[in-house]
């Protein structure tokens, strides 16, 4: 009869607890999980009162070791560069050998190991044309632009290399082109 008592109030519970307003949210088990707690962008961190939202300092750049290069990816652009801008790397055995081996990475599969346009992609024929750099009216600043932006068919090279790396292949090209050439 006890049991029988114990059921009967458990209905009973389970009705009332059940005919609530639906258009209210009921409880929830874990709410963060269902609603994102709000962020204030322009409210404070969690160190103190530091505003969230600071500009940064002038002249600075968002990321370690990345150099601003402004110089538009536009003919004018290009032609700027070939007569403007120049290595500011020294020519050192170091700096061409890493050159060395980034150009082999991503440069002799077109260009060929000597600079001469017969690298393993032309000799395939997936790529025809590819340019030889003894024929090309080339400066550092030009291969340096070409790297950043891409010309013709050739892609940007500037998320695979770093501005170091960059002019270290710009180094090792122009003494391909000096070999070439003699």
């Amino acid at each position: 009869m006890k049991s029988i008592k114990i059921v009967i109030a458990l209905v009973i519970v389970t009705v009332f607890a059940s005919c609530n307003d639906k258009r209210k949210p009921q409880v929830q088990y874990m709410p963060d999980m269902y609603v994102s707690v709000p962020y204030d962008a322009n409210g404070t961190s969690s160190a103190g009162d530091v505003p969230v939202n600071r500009l940064p300092v002038a002249g600075t750049v968002s990321r370690n070791g990345v150099v601003a290069y402004d110089i538009p990816d536009t003919n004018d652009g290009y032609e700027k560069a070939k007569t403007e801008l120049k290595n500011p790397l020294a020519k050192t055995e170091e700096n061409l050998e890493n050159g060395k081996k980034m150009y082999g990475i991503y440069c002799a599969v077109c260009h060929g190991k000597k600079g001469d346009g017969n690298g393993i992609l032309m000799e395939r024929e997936k790529f025809l044309g590819i340019p030889n750099y003894k024929d090309r009216d080339i400066t550092e600043g030009s291969i340096y632009h070409v790297l950043m932006y891409g010309k013709n068919m050739m892609g940007s090279h500037s998320s695979q290399l770093t501005y170091k790396e960059r002019w270290q292949v710009v180094q090792y090209v122009e003494k391909l082109r000096s070999e070439l050439k003699k």
